[in-house]
């Protein structure tokens, strides 16, 4: 043999006795990946979109929110409370373009009586006043009617007409009344529609103090009848 030869076959072969590396599935190079990974992968993109899909779906719904106007509301209602009936409203006012206070029907029975405000043309103030009808005469006849201011001549205390006689009695003193009076319910004085009295200047006025204090009786308004209606047409 030669000794090339025989070197050659000396030589060790690196890769003659070197171990195979084992086979493991998965691991190593041209290995497919499991089943389950891939599956793993799929449920988590999955999950992702959802979410996005979400976020996106939520974020449109409240920009439509935003855009919508809002309903108008209603205007706030203010109650005004309704005035109170003026007790006054249905008394004839007497003034001098418009003098009737009543009409004759209404006052045919004696005692009879009408509330009305007769305007001072002096002071333009509506005075309250009295019309009553007085027992006799006819009703066509001025002298069948007191027409008086209600209020005292020399003071502010508001007259009252009295029909009832327990009354002229009881608040008033006056023992034996034979028909209604007008009284002064602050000083007690009563003034008798059926008589007159007599005031300086020998001037007659109807009213005559049958009790009490008051200087005169109560301021007289005149009174006019034509045709059907009552007229107040001056006071003293």
């Amino acid at each position: 043999m030669k000794a090339s030869e025989a070197g050659m076959t000396d030589q060790p072969q690196p890769n003659r006795f070197k171990a195979e590396m084992p086979s493991i599935p998965g691991v190593g190079p041209g290995a497919r990946r499991s089943p389950g990974g891939a599956m793993a992968l799929r449920l988590i993109v999955g999950i992702v979109a959802v979410l996005l899909v979400l976020v996106l779906g939520t974020r449109m719904v409240m920009r439509s929110k935003r855009a919508e106007p809002a309903p108008p509301q209603p205007t706030p209602q203010i109650e005004i409370p309704t005035p109170a009936a003026d007790p006054n409203a249905g008394i004839p006012k007497a003034t001098e373009a418009n003098p009737q206070i009543a009409t004759v029907a209404e006052m045919a029975k004696p005692w009879s009586s009408k509330e009305f405000f007769f305007r001072n043309r002096l002071t333009g103030e509506n005075v309250p006043a009295l019309l009553i009808r007085l027992p006799g005469g006819a009703g066509t006849q001025p002298d069948s009617y007191w027409g008086l201011a209600m209020t005292s001549a020399y003071g502010n205390c508001r007259l009252e007409y009295i029909t009832d006689m327990e009354k002229l009695k009881a608040d008033y003193g006056f023992r034996n009344p034979k028909h209604p009076m007008v009284g002064n319910p602050c000083n007690r004085t009563l003034f008798d529609p059926t008589r007159r009295a007599t005031l300086p200047g020998d001037i007659l006025v109807r009213g005559y103090i049958a009790q009490g204090s008051d200087l005169r009786p109560p301021l007289g308004i005149e009174v006019q009848v034509q045709g059907k209606d009552i007229l107040a047409v001056r006071m003293e």
